[in-house]
């Protein structure tokens, strides 16, 4: 059985592009830590914004539990 995949979903507040990946939680705890927010750059404009980690992963607080580790 293959390992749980979060989907980390954001959109540039700037110019509006998106970004999509899919993680798992391993890699999703490696590339953004513990925190609230996460820091992003958008591939289009280059503009450096932070996104909600409960908003861009919905399944933070239900399956990820990465805020209380």
């Amino acid at each position: 059985m293959s390992e749980k995949r979060y989907q980390i979903k954001t959109a540039c507040p700037k110019c509006g592009c998106s970004f999509a990946t899919n993680l798992s939680a391993a890699e999703l705890k490696k590339r953004y830590g513990d925190v609230p927010n996460i820091d992003m750059e958008c591939g289009e404009c280059m503009l450096h914004y932070q996104a909600p980690m409960k908003d861009a992963c919905p399944e933070w607080d239900k399956e990820c539990k990465l805020k209380s580790k």
